[in-house]
């Protein structure tokens, strides 16, 4: 029996959500499976990867035949390189403790480079939110100066206005004893 590793879609419309199995090539996309060895999310921002690392690798072993998608997962998650290492300690250029220190060595280094990127990508936002607050800033005290100045001139209207008035009042009694 030809065996694929394939998505299975799950999800409502618009927002996809796969299981990874193990069926029948003949079967349907979202029919009978043999075995499901996790889940792929690809609505998170990174995509969420959920894998049986143990048995995906089993059933490579036996011969199942991933499709594009799930050949680029398995390579994420590291069951292909792990798969690559157990080819050479089957073949005896090195023992299966230096296979394993060769995968860790690898996921540390993938580790290492994802960190890298989270990092970057925290510094952006970091630098981005900065300048937004430092634009807010300089925004918020032209808007004061603007407000302070208007402020002035209504001042400097109230005074000249005021000063009208005591002028007429000063010119009206002196306009009366000059009559009298």
């Amino acid at each position: 029996m030809a065996t694929k590793i394939r998505l299975q879609r799950h999800g409502r419309k618009d927002y996809p959500f796969y299981h990874i199995v193990i069926a029948d090539s003949r079967s349907p996309r979202d029919g009978k499976f043999i075995e499901k060895v996790g889940t792929y999310n690809p609505n998170t921002n990174p995509a969420t990867i959920d894998l049986c690392m143990e048995r995906a690798l089993y059933w490579l072993e036996v011969g199942a035949q991933p499709t594009d998608t799930t050949r680029n997962i398995l390579s994420v998650k590291g069951v292909l390189m792990k798969k690559h290492l157990l080819g050479g300690v089957a073949k005896g250029a090195f023992s299966e403790e230096e296979a394993e220190k060769r995968f860790q060595a690898w996921l540390d280094q993938k580790d290492k480079a994802n960190a890298e990127v989270l990092n970057k990508k925290d510094a952006k936002a970091k630098a981005d939110a900065k300048a937004r607050h430092e634009a807010e800033v300089a925004a918020n005290k032209a808007k004061a100066e603007a407000v302070a100045q208007k402020l002035a001139e209504a001042r400097a209207e109230e005074a000249a206005a005021e000063a009208t008035v005591e002028e007429e009042a000063t010119e009206a009694p002196a306009e009366e004893k000059a009559a009298e």
